[in-house]
């Protein structure tokens, strides 16, 4: 049985949702994502505790994948020992207006604004928790030759998400994800930028899981606002629990935003 068949079976009984269900979906869906998603990378927390729980997300790890979102280990992206150490910070502005799709825009012509609107791209189509709004987003802000609404890894994890949970495609007020950046990283001043998030997934009535799910994409400058670049999304770098050693060992540092 496919993960996707598992977790359809296992969450659309008749039960109201509870904390292992939860826990079921995160490992589930979010395992799908990094094993159906290219480009825009996800990482998977094993929450669900127990022989079940982690079968289900070994299944899914071992499924062919083109790219992984968060290419690393369960337990790099699990919540887990805070480093003593430091690392740099990253200071991004602020959207100042917004644009299509309701995504914040007006950035500057620099590698912390290109970081910064991959932010807005991100939180507006994951947070939304809607395919169809993932669709809008990715069809305004990606450039000619880019990914499209058919072929975007934000599409594919919300979708993926959604299935898991037995709801449609527009959403449902049952679930609440929210989508925090962290700590980021730009790839040798180039364009290509990474963004390592804390995912936030809670069910009405539940308590609140979370993941770190860290994303790359190549950007570049079109007319007077950065979009995603043409050709393939970038390649994956960890999804790692922000504050870690590991993730200060990957690069990443700390994101500030400028008043």
């Amino acid at each position: 049985m496919s993960a996707r068949n598992a977790a359809a079976r296992m969450l659309s009984g008749p039960d109201e949702w509870n904390r292992r269900r939860l826990q079921v979906l995160l490992v589930v869906a979010v395992s799908i994502m990094a094993a159906v998603v290219g480009g825009i990378v996800w990482s998977i927390i094993e929450l669900l505790h127990g022989d079940q729980g982690s079968t289900q997300a070994e299944t899914a790890e071992r499924a062919p994948a083109d790219q992984a979102w968060g290419d690393t280990s369960l337990d790099g992206a699990q919540p887990g020992t805070l480093s003593r150490g430091s690392t740099g910070v990253i200071h991004i502005p602020q959207p100042r207006s917004l644009g299509e799709a309701q995504v914040g825009t007006t950035f500057p012509r620099s590698p912390e604004g290109a970081l910064a609107q991959l932010i807005a791209i991100d939180r507006r189509a994951i947070e939304s928790g809607s395919v169809v709004t993932a669709q809008d987003v990715i069809s305004a802000w990606a450039a000619p030759g880019g990914p499209t609404p058919d072929s975007w890894s934000g599409v594919a994890a919300v979708q993926s998400l959604l299935e898991s949970a037995g709801l449609p495609a527009n959403g449902s007020t049952e679930l609440a994800i929210q989508l925090e950046p962290a700590m980021g990283l730009v790839q040798d001043e180039t364009p290509t930028v990474c963004v390592d998030f804390i995912l936030t997934v809670t069910v009405r009535g539940g308590q609140p899981a979370r993941i770190a799910a860290a994303d790359c994409q190549h950007m570049t400058w079109m007319g007077d606002r950065w979009v995603i670049a043409a050709g393939d999304e970038a390649a994956a770098t960890p999804s790692l629990w922000p504050g870690s050693q590991a993730s200060y060992d990957a690069g990443y540092q700390w994101l500030e935003v400028e008043p």
